[in-house]
């Protein structure tokens, strides 16, 4: 015979796997979205992006910058990508 752990009869180990279950179901209690659209603030969004331009002249110019080099990306920009990519998951498995 294998002697208890504990001193107190088999309630307190009772007691503890009730106060588990009852904290994993707090865990898993519905919680409310995160995600609400507002009207409102749609329209302030709208509003701001109709007033940015459509082509910013700065990115343009950042981006004949990064093309006319050589070096851009880095080798260690290149493999990153690489790894993320061989990494990631192949979605077109999931689909019917």
């Amino acid at each position: 015979m294998i002697p208890s752990a504990s001193s107190s009869p088999g309630s307190s180990r009772a007691d503890a796997l009730a106060a588990a279950a009852a904290s994993a179901a707090a865990a898993r209690a519905p919680r409310p979205p995160a995600d609400r659209l507002r009207i409102d603030q749609a329209t302030a969004l709208r509003t701001s992006l109709s007033r940015l331009p459509e082509v910013r002249p700065e990115v343009v110019a950042r981006a004949k910058f990064l093309a006319s080099d050589p070096g851009y990306p880095s080798d260690r920009i290149i493999r990153q990508v690489s790894a993320a990519l061989v990494n990631s998951p192949d979605l077109s498995e999931d689909s019917p």
